[in-house]
Order: C-alpha cells, then structure tokens, then sequence
C-alpha cells in the first residue's frame, strides 16, 4: 500500500482538496494546522485525511498562525495590526498591537524561548515575552514565510520580490543582527518555509509551482512540481519526515476571492529526505 506522504512514481498525493486559499501550515500536536484565507477558517487535519474547523475568525486575510510555549494560540490579524491570542475559553483577545499604521503584517514565528516574531510591510517585528513590541529590520523585499533554527540562534525569511532567503543572527534580547543572503533563489520566488535537521530549508513558490528544497549558499537539492502554486509548506508527520504543500490556483491578488470561491486549494504531501527541525 503506498504511503500517504507520496504515490509510488514520487508525485505528491492530495491530502485535503476544495480548500479556498490555504496558508500558515504548522504540525502541532499530531496534526497539521493551517489557515483557510478565503473561508475565514482555522483547521486541522489528520494523517488520514479527516479534518475539522478549530476557530473561525471576523477578519479577512492575511492571518497567521503560531502557538506559545504555554500552548495558547496566536493569529496574526493583518489588516488590522492586531496579534491575537486564543484563551481556553474560546476567547480572542489582544495579545499585542503591532507598530506601524497602514501596515499589512503577515507571517509570524514563536522560538521555543516564547519570541515572537511577525512581518509586515517591509519589516519585521518582535513580541517579546514581556509584552513588549519593537521593530526590528526594514528594508525587505515583501517579506514572506519565516523559521528560526533549533538552537534559536538564526532567523530565516523569504525575501518574496527579492528572490531570496535572508538569514539574521538572534542576539540574547531577540534583536535582530548580522543581515546576509541566506540562499539566493535564482528565478525562484520563496514563500513559506521550513527548516529540516540537515540545515536545508524548503520555500514554497506560487509562480513557479513548485517546493524546492536548498542548502545555505542555495544549491538546490530538491524540487516538488506540482500543477498549481505553492503557497506554503511544512514538515510534519510521525518521524517529521512528510512535507505537506498547501497550493492553489492563483491569477494574481486581484482576483483573490474569484480564486477562493473556485476551491482549486488542496492540502499534498511528498516524502521527504530529513525531518523538520526548528519552529515553526
């Protein structure tokens, strides 16, 4: 019987389908987590495929998620500059106003040391554990999926327009130093990613429909093709070792929600060679 992370040719298997803009994947808890943009959703799936709506949110997107150390989720309310944290009584409330007005933030990435990290605009910011909000780094070619490293030492993005993954160095305070080009992506345009226990990091790429896996220095050691873009991917499993891909159609932002009413998102899984590593 083949294995639910990929056929028997090394195609990627659909997992999920009839999504509207699936985005944010994460593995928590034996499942694999993701935003629905387009449905205002929040959901959770199994390795079998079963699936269930774990929040429904008032906002539209872009929302992000993440979990705390403690285990209390965070949403990240773009539009509205808000980082939201799920209570265990179903509540969302206000776990940190975000700096900048008229700024769309977008991803988000918790370390194990309960840092956040949120970008934005051309930014990035820092939640810290304290409460306590700074910018951190402009300058940002749209920035896009973030990972930090197990040791919590190196914050990775994809640098969308800049066709690249930036690496920061993690100072004790959570401040952001020593900006360098990680990987430079060549034609590639990274969205979300992941870190592996190799060191490697996958990028999701819409235009290209394609996840590409690559090492620091962006030799390419992989590429997933699929028929659609890839907006995202994630690292989970039992041994950590399936890529899950959320993907979709795409036609460009204007068409956004033509897109999300079509349901051409699905959630595909793939084999991959090293377990995920770091956080998300």
């Amino acid at each position: 019987m083949p294995s639910i992370a990929s056929s028997p040719s090394g195609s990627p298997l659909p997992l999920l389908s009839g999504l509207a803009m699936g985005e944010s994947p994460r593995w928590h808890e034996g499942r694999l987590w993701f935003s629905d943009w387009g449905a205002q959703e929040i959901i959770a799936a199994d390795l079998a495929g079963c699936s269930e709506v774990m929040l429904r949110v008032p906002f539209g997107l872009p929302f992000c998620i993440d979990w705390l150390p403690d285990g209390r989720l965070l949403v990240v309310s773009g539009r509205e500059g808000i980082l939201l944290r799920l209570e265990p009584d179903g509540r969302l409330v206000t776990h940190a106003e975000l700096p900048g007005p008229g700024v769309v933030w977008n991803e988000i990435v918790v370390d194990s040391l309960g840092r956040i990290y949120v970008n934005g605009g051309s930014g990035i910011a820092l939640v810290a554990p304290d409460g306590s909000v700074r910018q951190l780094a402009d300058g940002i070619a749209f920035p896009n999926g973030m990972a930090v490293t197990p040791d919590n030492s190196t914050l990775i993005v994809a640098e969308s327009h800049g066709r690249r993954l930036t690496a920061f160095d993690i100072a004790a305070d959570g401040s952001l130093m020593n900006r360098r080009v990680w990987a430079d992506a060549g034609t590639g345009v990274p969205d979300g990613i992941c870190i592996d226990a190799d060191g490697a990091v996958w990028y999701a790429d819409v235009p290209n429909k394609r996840c590409v896996r690559v090492r620091e220095g962006g030799e390419v050691l992989q590429t997933v093709e699929l028929d659609r873009g890839c907006f995202a991917c994630m690292l989970g499993g039992r041994d950590r070792t399936t890529l899950f891909i959320v993907a979709a159609e795409w036609r460009g932002m204007e068409h956004a929600m033509e897109v999300a009413r079509a349901r051409t998102g699905q959630v595909l899984t793939a084999a991959a060679p090293a377990p995920g590593a770091g956080w998300p």
